[in-house]
């Protein structure tokens, strides 16, 4: 079967073993390209496993789904508290980048992996859950509610699905994003002109110091950062606006569960509620055997692309 990873440092199909074991069979559907991928590529970060934290598939019964690309041990009291995204067994079996994921026709997760999609949903979409999930996450950990006011930095994905995420919750929702394509799509998706008016809770998703000192210009006194973005240098912080303001700032890293309710799966059920959001966001779609095409596309976000898909 075909699996994309990358060979001389550059995402290329290649034909291997279809996978064998424990585990859950799920033919994938679509896969995404995240911005974590392209920096992993480049620091040479993915030289081992088939490629892809993103994506959605078929059971072999044929019951679409999304994949949760985490799992904790399972057994401390990280993971029982709901939040095995902090598990420090996570970074060391995520699907994509310390295990195989789903840049390939077949891939086997963990049962709980699963995550099932609403009626409606189509599976084609659905590598749109887990940067859903993302934001789910963060606003979870934000305690958003629907009389905020919220600003969104960032008008990548992360962005995108944030803005899609809080206005569903009710909330008035402004972006500042930096390429045409990205305003437009926000500007499908419902945003709010941004005003000179505070925010209640300013969103960093574009992983720079620029973003998250405008994120504290924004943000009101008493206010909450949500850091979605990634930072993959040290960044300097806006202390004086943060202390002056007394601003919270609320890292917050994949996903996890409240309760019996896992954040993958309010992700699920967003997307079903945001029929938009697919045709806004996904901007390119490459078929699996082209990736160093689709790579090279979703690295150029003054061309156009948001997110960019691989399909079988």
């Amino acid at each position: 079967m075909r699996a994309v990873r990358c060979v001389d440092g550059r995402p290329t199909t290649v034909e291997v073993a279809p996978p064998e074991g424990d585990g859950v069979r799920i033919k994938m559907a679509s896969a995404g390209v995240c911005g974590s991928d392209l920096h992993m590529l480049e620091l040479g970060m993915l030289n081992t496993f088939t490629i892809g934290h993103e994506f959605a598939g078929w059971l072999e019964d044929g019951s679409p789904v999304a994949i949760e690309p985490i799992h904790g041990c399972g057994t401390c009291e990280i993971c029982l508290a709901g939040d095995y995204n902090r598990c420090p067994v996570t970074l060391t079996d995520i699907a994509g980048i310390s295990r195989d994921g789903g840049m390939a026709d077949e891939v086997l997760m963990w049962p709980e992996a699963i995550v099932r999609l609403p009626a409606g949903v189509d599976a084609r979409d659905a590598c749109l859950v887990e940067p859903l999930g993302i934001a789910v996450h963060g606003f979870r950990l934000a305690g958003l509610r629907g009389d905020m006011r919220v600003a969104v930095i960032g008008g990548g994905p992360i962005g995108q699905t944030a803005l899609g995420v809080a206005r569903l919750a009710g909330c008035e929702v402004a972006i500042s994003a930096r390429h045409d394509a990205q305003k437009e799509a926000a500007e499908r998706l419902g945003s709010a002109p941004l005003t000179d008016q505070p925010y209640d809770i300013v969103v960093e998703a574009a992983g720079t110091a620029s973003a998250l000192a405008d994120a504290a210009k924004k943000c009101r006194p008493g206010g909450k950062i949500v850091i979605l973005g990634s930072y993959w240098d040290p960044v300097e912080m806006p202390g004086i606006e943060l202390s002056m303001k007394e601003i919270t700032v609320v890292p917050s890293s994949m996903y996890g569960r409240y309760g019996p309710t896992r954040d993958m799966d309010v992700a699920a059920a967003a997307l079903a509620q945001l029929p938009e959001l697919p045709d806004a966001v996904i901007t390119h779609r490459f078929p699996l055997d082209a990736p160093a095409e689709a790579f090279a596309a979703a690295a150029d976000r003054a061309a156009g692309a948001i997110k960019v898909v691989l399909e079988p």
